[in-house]
Order: structure tokens, then sequence, then C-alpha cells
């Protein structure tokens, strides 16, 4: 079933008439916390030891900071909803908004379908059953109960949904801060391992190795204003809760990923399973023991601690994929009904206030993606994660290369849109952060180039030297397929972009209103 347009009235009105306003200053504060701090991602830093804090520090700087900036001027001066896809398709037209919004909402099912569920799944697996692999049915079964969770807490309005957004910020502060206070007690139980001042000592083949996921793991910043009409005050509120966001949510990855390195040899450290792991052995100050090879047992207040550890983990990466799902979904039911993706997506439920449609496909997406990773690595998780989160960060991240730019072209093209808050140096900061993002967005497709592409310091675990051609692939080609699908559903938005020209002829002289080109 199709969506209908009414003769004369405008699909953009027809539909952001059923937005509601339930969306406070705190409710955005907790929203970015979930959106921004990702436990699954904490030990992929970790495991590049010493110099993966500097140079998490240095991007803070360089990178987040400029970024937190940029998207408070641009969320406080247009709060329409859509965010991240309307600044887009304001600065550079439909067909840009139409091909970046596919690439930013897309990698939201692929990454709730691969990274979050398999993350979950670890941390079952090594509380609840003994650190044994589960069999390939149980991971579907848990996967698939896992993501339609999410998808059912994205459907539900902002005036449920936002407490589980909250709910999942507390998790964050309870887990990190369990650990981190576990980590001092068994640093005094255990000694440390003392890096040295030279395992901080930042490395080129460091920096490669990891920008793309420190630069994953800063983004996020614009994601609640794509709810910007389901806000009370965006125009005070959105600039409020990045500055706090963004101090919480650095301290929420430094202060773990230095009790991982304390814990914890860099060598024993892996993408898939290193913070449970960690968590596992901290644990055993309260009852258990480590093994001389490293293998954690625990026992008693121990075992208690580790089952409650691993359901806040689990509460953790549940609420990065229902915070992104809301985000994304929200903008690409949006270009539905702005005329940049097939109409029958921008229909939004008239009780719930939420883009129903998208949710669903969006959990569809994501079960087919679960799926067809198992049977494709035939089981191997640890492959299949290193797969999934980079195609994951690529697509997210070339999505921004036409986001970061928008502030400079709308600064110029609507000089007089009220602006509560603005960008210093907006020119050399906009440049600065598309520099990092061209240089990572090559290193995520082509790792290592132009230095020694796929050399044995870059390229994915997994991976041999002789798959080179294989992971380009396997990167490339779902880039240009999602651009493709993005220049489709633009063709497919044609009636929809009539269809408001022609109700709404007057809105071409407001300012940040939804137009058609």
């Amino acid at each position: 079933m199709t969506a209908a347009i009414e003769p004369g009235v405008a699909p953009a009105a027809q539909e952001s008439a059923k937005l509601q306003r339930h969306f406070g200053r705190f409710d955005i504060l907790f929203f970015l916390i979930c959106t921004i701090v990702g436990v699954d991602t904490i030990a992929s830093v970790a495991g590049a030891g010493g110099e993966a804090f500097t140079w998490m520090v240095v991007l803070a700087v360089v990178f987040f900071v400029p970024q937190a900036l940029l998207f408070a001027e641009l969320g406080s001066a247009f709060p329409q909803e859509g965010g991240p896809y309307l600044w887009t398709r304001m600065a550079f037209g439909h067909l840009a908004g139409a091909i970046n919004n596919f690439l930013y909402w897309v990698t939201n099912p692929v990454w709730l379908g691969g990274t979050l569920a398999i993350s979950a799944v670890a941390a079952l697996q090594v509380f609840f059953n003994g650190g044994d692999s589960f069999s390939t049915p149980a991971v579907l079964v848990i996967s698939i109960v896992f993501i339609w969770i999410a998808v059912l807490a994205a459907v539900l309005s902002f005036r449920i949904g936002k407490w589980i957004t909250t709910v999942g910020a507390f998790a964050r502060f309870l887990l990190l801060g369990l650990f981190t206070v576990s980590v001092i007690v068994y640093a005094m139980d255990h000694g440390v391992h003392g890096l040295g001042a030279s395992s901080f000592s930042p490395t080129t083949g460091g920096f490669v190795a990891l920008v793309g996921v420190l630069l994953f793991n800063y983004v996020g910043f614009e994601l609640p204003s794509a709810a910007g009409e389901e806000m009370r005050d965006p125009k005070r509120d959105v600039p409020f809760a990045i500055v706090r966001s963004a101090i919480a949510s650095f301290l929420l990855y430094a202060v773990p990923i230095l009790g991982i390195l304390l814990v914890l040899p860099a060598d024993k450290v892996t993408n898939f399973g290193g913070l449970v792991d960690a968590m596992k052995s901290v644990f055993t100050v309260y009852g258990g023991s480590v093994a001389a090879d490293g293998t954690a047992t625990l026992s008693g207040l121990g075992q208690l601690l580790g089952d409650l550890g691993a359901v806040l983990f689990v509460l953790c990466v549940l609420t990065s994929g229902v915070t992104w799902i809301m985000g994304s979904d929200r903008a690409l039911a949006v270009s539905g009904y702005d005329g940049a993706a097939p109409r029958f997506l921008g229909v939004l439920n008239a009780r719930l206030g939420t883009p129903v449609r998208v949710n669903v496909f969006s959990g569809i997406v994501s079960t087919l993606v679960l799926v067809l990773a198992q049977v494709i690595t035939q089981g191997s998780a640890a492959k299949f994660f290193g797969a999934v989160l980079g195609v994951t960060i690529s697509t997210t991240l070339i999505s921004y290369l036409l986001i970061y730019p928008a502030l400079w072209k709308l600064r110029r093209t609507m000089p007089d849109a009220q602006r509560p808050y603005r960008m210093p140096f907006h020119r050399p900061l906009t440049v600065l952060l598309m520099v990092l993002l061209a240089f990572t967005v090559i290193q995520l497709i082509a790792p290592g180039a132009p230095f020694a592409w796929f050399g044995a310091d870059y390229r994915p675990d997994g991976w041999k030297a002789s798959e080179a051609g294989l992971y380009l692939a396997t990167e490339l080609i779902p880039v240009l397929v999602f651009i493709g699908v993005g220049v489709l559903f633009w063709a497919l938005g044609a009636p929809t972009r009539r269809a408001n020209a022609a109700a709404a002829p007057a809105a071409v002289e407001e300012p940040g209103a939804v137009l058609a080109d």
C-alpha cells in the first residue's frame, strides 16, 4: 500500500502535523550519551595499546570538539525534523540529500544486526555460558530477539521511548563506574602492567589503524536533531546538551580504556570481547581467580557482579542501537515526505508520531544482515565483527562528507537565519574535519594506502595479504550499491517533490523551509 498524496496538501505538512513534542533538555543529553558512547568498540581502541589513548586525546581536540561546535550551530539554527538530511538537502539539493541520507541510514541496521547483536551474544557467552560459544541456532535466536526489541523501542512515542535512552545512559554510568572501581581494587591486589611512557608514543601506523574506530566513536552529535520538531526548545537545549554530552562521553571512553590497558596486556585484548574479558578478570577481586594462562573464573559475589555487568553491557549495546535507529529512521522518513525517497517510507504513525514503516524496514534489513553474515562467515565471529564494523564505519563517515560543509554553505545562502549559537573559526575547522574524514574513509576502504596497502601493520584481523582485492570489494561494492539506491530513491521521490512545490509555493522564501528543487 502506498501513501496517498492529498490534493492541495503538501506531503511534508501532512506528515509533520503528526509530530509530538516530548523531547526536553535532559532527554537530549541522555540520548546523546547513548548515541556517542558505544561500549562495543572500547576494546577495539584499547587493543592498540598505550598510543590508542594518545590518539584518542589528540582526535578529541582536533575532531570531537570542532564537530560538537558545528552541530551546536546547525541543530539550534535549523531545528526542523530530519536534521542531518535536511541540512544536506537545503545546502546541496534533493539528489545529494537522497544519496547522503541513504548512506547515513543504512549504516544503522547493518550495525545493529552485526556488531551490536554479536557483541551482546559475546557478553552472554562469557558470563552465562562459561565462555563457551553458543550454537549457531542459539546465536540467531538471541540476536533476532535483540534486533526486534530495539525496533519495538524505536516504534514507541518519544514520550515513552526517551526513558529507554535515559536508562541506557545510566546503564553506562553504572557499568563503566563499576568497572573503574573494580580496576582500582584489582590494581591494589595484583598490581598493574605499568605501561611506560614509550608505549604512549604516537606512530603513523597506529594512527592509520585507529583513526576509523576513533572517529566512529566520536560521531553522533547531530542525531537528536533528526527529531528537531519533537524537541521542546531546540534553540536553547541543543547547545546545552552537546557541550555536556561531549565532556561526559570523553570521560566514559577514556577511563575504561585506561582500565583495560592497565589490567590486560595489549596482545590479549581482542576486538571481539576485550571489554567483557577485562570485566571478568577484574571482578575476580570480589570472588574468583585468574589462572596462569589468563583465564578468569568467577564465584560468589564476583559471579553476581559479573552477571550484573553482562546485563548492563547488553543494555548498553541495545540502547546504542535504539538511539541510532530512532534518529536515522526519522531522517529517512523525512526524506520520504520531502521528496528524496519513496513516499511510502515517508509516513508517520498518527498516534505515535514515529516512522513505524521505516522502523520495520530497519528491522528486516538488520535481520537479513545477521543471517547472511552468519552463513557467509561460517561462524567466524571475529572476522565477521571486523568486516561489518569496517563497512559500518565507512558508510557513516562518508555521509558526513556532505553534512559538515552544509554549515559553511548555509552560512552563505541563509545568512539571515537566526543562529542562537555560531561556530567559531568555521572555515578552517570545517576544512580540518573534512580532511580527517577523507583520509579515514580511504583507510577504511583500502587500509594502509598510500603507505603499504593491506600490509601486515594495516590489514584487519583475520584477513590475509592475498585477500586484499576481496577486502577492497567487500568495502567498496556495498558503498557503490548504496549510492545507487540513493539515486533510485531520489527518482522515486519526484512526485512528492512536485506535490510539495505545488501545495506550498510561498515556502520558497521561508528560511529553512522544506522545499522542492
